[in-house]
């Protein structure tokens, strides 16, 4: 009898990817500013209409405040004003279509107005983060507009929407973060920003020949991005702040070469001394502090990534004494590129699924408002609601959102139970409100304990409203919205399944390409070539995101996008690879026979991984110009 082989004890206990998703948290420092906020937002605005009896507006505004905190993430208080406010604006539209829908027509027709926004949002949401937080608020407010019993007109509740969010951006712009760095502090979320940008090259440097470099080149990229976002908030105070604004932009410009050279030293797999990793470190420094840097340590000229090194730290170091403005070498993207990918392939399908979602939430909301299970309960635009943010792609697979929003509703519910039958009415329930809206921060962490918050708020709104208690109702809305996403998700759709993820990956293709394009032509424009490599690593790191993300679903699903990472991988490696070619060539003028066969090896595999794959035809990376550049690599070998 041959002896069984040996099976390691982690084997029994590997968790499925889309279990173990469910049990994952962010993790970091508290955001006590957030905090703050979140806790003189909602609850002293319910207070207020409470005083002044408009018991019901003040609940609207309160919703209100409580969606801005859930999207009042770190970053710049500029910035904050779109994040926080686009969405506002459209979810006060919501609200207001939904009103007068609610009130003008039947119970088909209104799912039939709500299944046509959700098509529109669904839509809209995939053209980045804050159109899919301005989608979510859409339908959210369209939901309790349509449902929520307050006496006032669609207009006045839509201005006590806008009201709520209106008070938390407020609160952003005029509250000091504590601890902030030193200056001005409206900019210390540019400032710290930037500052992150330059502790991540030190980073990368230090890593250099290492396994870990390409960890941390993936974060230098997520800093540099984080950045981009923080400097292109509006400009609220252009006269008071243009000085200061032209000297952060100035220090952000500043870090792309460095960033170019470091991740040239890291595709070389060559070490780098200590020394050269002190200069970006007293660049951000001098970035927190808001001062000169005094003089920085030069490191070795033996290679061409380090002659780069060094010369990049001799501009930074003059654009700080300077203190001149900088480019943030984004490309903007005209009307009909926002709408090819709103109606594109990721666009159609994720615009279907919410589509049906909502629509279908709706429709069973309303065959069950008043049947004899049902009851006379009014609170069935919970189940529409709630269904928004289950679809929602952002917030995880599939199976860990509807885990996570089952386990948190009934975790909420119960604790909810509990306050309110010690409570005082209504002092006791608007304390709750004010102490769940300063955990909401804290609970975006995972969405199970963001639902469990969000759900103990909503509940003591609807206490204060004058309504009876509602645990039990929160919880199986939630459970039948938990079924119908779950059976909207699994349905076929017209197409290609995984469509937003090939979408991404195409768009990341196409940015490589261009960026190639750019380097293998040689021109001396430095801040167009800047360009191109911030949005192929951007696109990049979106739709490696998308991948990972489509890799934790259930395996019926996940199959869908297999071996999507693998192209993405290929990808980041050309990147990699372009950015040295682009250093090389900037000292030599000529590539080595090392960086011709990388190419053409990695342009071949891109080739045959998009093939695999089944990127769409309409991608802005034809495989004829893919091989045709492989073509003229090895013509010049």
């Amino acid at each position: 009898m041959s002896p069984r082989p040996h099976i390691p004890a982690r084997a029994f206990t590997t968790l499925p990817p889309w279990i173990a998703h469910a049990l994952r948290a962010q993790r970091g420092p508290v955001p006590w500013s957030a905090v703050t906020r979140g806790a003189l937002a909602a609850g002293p605005l319910l207070l207020a209409a409470v005083l002044v009896d408009r018991t019901g507006l003040g609940v609207v505004a309160a919703i209100a405040a409580m969606l801005a905190g859930i999207n009042d993430r770190p970053g710049s208080r500029r910035a904050s004003v779109r994040r926080l406010g686009a969405p506002a604006l459209a979810g006060a539209g919501g609200l207001l279509v939904g009103t007068y829908a609610g009130d003008q027509v039947g119970a088909v027709a209104l799912t039939a107005v709500l299944t046509g926004l959700g098509l529109l949002a669904g839509g809209m949401s995939a053209l980045g983060p804050v159109a899919s937080g301005a989608g979510t608020q859409l339908l959210v407010g369209a939901a309790i507009g349509a449902g929520m019993p307050v006496p006032e007109s669609g207009w006045t509740r839509a201005l006590a929407f806008l009201a709520g969010a209106g008070w938390l951006v407020a609160l952003r712009l005029a509250l000091p973060t504590p601890g902030a760095m030193t200056g001005d502090f409206r900019f210390d979320g540019e400032r710290d920003a930037v500052a992150r940008v330059y502790d991540a090259v030190a980073g990368l440097l230090d890593a250099s020949g290492t396994q870990a470099a390409t960890a941390r080149r993936a974060a230098l990229t997520a800093a540099l991005d984080h950045a981009q976002d923080a400097l292109a908030g509006p400009r609220l105070r252009r006269c008071a702040s243009s000085a200061a604004e032209r000297r952060l932009h100035g220090q952000y410009a500043a870090a792309l070469p460095l960033a170019e050279a470091a991740t040239a030293l890291a595709w070389a797999g060559e070490s780098v001394a200590a020394r050269a990793c002190a200069g970006p470190r007293r660049l951000a420094a001098a970035v927190r502090e808001n001062t000169h840097t005094g003089p920085l340590p030069a490191p070795s000229r033996s290679a061409p990534a380090l002659r780069a090194l060094d010369d990049a730290l001799l501009h930074a170091a003059d654009a700080f004494d300077q203190g001149g403005g900088g480019h943030l070498h984004t490309r903007r993207r005209s009307a009909r590129d926002l709408l090819r990918t709103a109606f594109g392939a990721g666009g159609r399908e994720y615009g279907l699924r919410v589509a049906l979602s909502f629509g279908a939430s709706a429709a069973v909301a309303q065959a069950l408002l008043h049947s004899h299970w049902y009851g006379q309960h009014t609170h069935w635009y919970w189940l529409p609601a709630t269904a928004v943010f289950l679809v929602k792609p952002d917030l995880g697979p599939l199976v860990s959102r509807v885990l996570c929003r089952a386990a948190g509703t009934v975790l909420g519910a119960l604790l909810f139970a509990g306050f309110a039958a010690v409570l005082p009415r209504p002092e006791g329930l608007v304390a709750l409100v004010a102490l769940c809206g300063a955990l909401i921060p804290v609970s975006t962490r995972h969405f199970a304990a963001q639902t469990a918050v969000v759900t103990v708020l909503v509940l003591s709104l609807v206490m204060v409203g004058g309504e009876p208690q509602a645990s039990v109702s929160r919880i199986v809305e939630t459970l039948l919205a938990c079924a119908i996403v779950l059976i909207v998700g699994h349905l076929p759709m017209p197409g290609e399944r995984g469509g937003q993820v090939r979408a991404r990956l195409a768009a990341a293709a196409g940015a490589a390409h261009a960026y190639l394009a750019h380097v293998l032509d040689g021109p001396e424009d430095r801040a167009a070539r800047w360009t191109l490599r911030r949005e192929a690593y951007r696109t990049l790191a979106e739709a490696r995101a998308a991948s990972a993300l489509a890799a934790h679903e259930l395996p019926a699903l996940a199959r869908h996008t297999e071996g999507t990472d693998e192209v993405a991988a290929v990808l980041e490696r050309l990147l990699d690879t372009t950015t040295a070619c682009a250093v090389h060539l900037d000292d030599t003028g000529r590539l080595t026979s090392r960086h011709r066969q990388r190419l053409a090896e990695l342009l071949d595999e891109l080739a045959a991984g998009r093939e695999r794959v089944g990127l769409p035809t309409s991608a802005p990376t034809p495989s004829v110009a893919v091989h045709a550049d492989a073509h003229a690599v090895r013509q010049a070998r």
